[in-house]
């Protein structure tokens, strides 16, 4: 039997996962005992290493309060691969690192429009300045 890997679409649905789980400020670890998992099925979840039942996608919705659908790409759009060309990759690169998981989770909290924009632009500064 063959290693499989996910499809663009478990890579997608496990990317939102973890920047909602990140987002609500559950570790890895705490959603892993909610579900009654290990957190290491959790991390290939979150991957698209796994594929996620439909039982088990509802339970991680209810965990993390909000609905299945809004684990999915529209119907419309296409899906990034795993690479780091497209949105997803971007994402995943952003929460490849301590850093950028802080940062994931801290930008949507600032209430303020100018703000968010001053810290995108600042942020855009600097890897530009590499």
């Amino acid at each position: 039997m063959g290693v499989r890997s996910g499809t663009s679409v478990d890579v997608y649905v496990g990317a939102r996962i973890s920047l909602r789980r990140s987002a609500l400020g559950l570790s890895q670890t705490a959603l892993a005992e909610e579900l009654g998992v290990s957190f290491q099925q959790v991390q290939k979840y979150e991957t698209g290493a796994n594929r996620i039942s439909a039982s088990r996608l509802h339970r991680i919705a209810t965990v993390l309060g909000t609905s299945v659908g809004a684990f999915f790409p529209p119907a419309e759009s296409t899906v990034a691969g795993p690479d780091a060309s497209g949105w997803l990759g971007r994402v995943r690169w952003l929460q490849a690192t301590s850093e950028g998981r802080v940062l994931a989770t801290a930008f949507p909290r600032i209430a303020d429009v100018r703000t968010r924009r001053a810290v995108a632009r600042v942020v855009a500064a600097l890897a530009r300045a590499g």
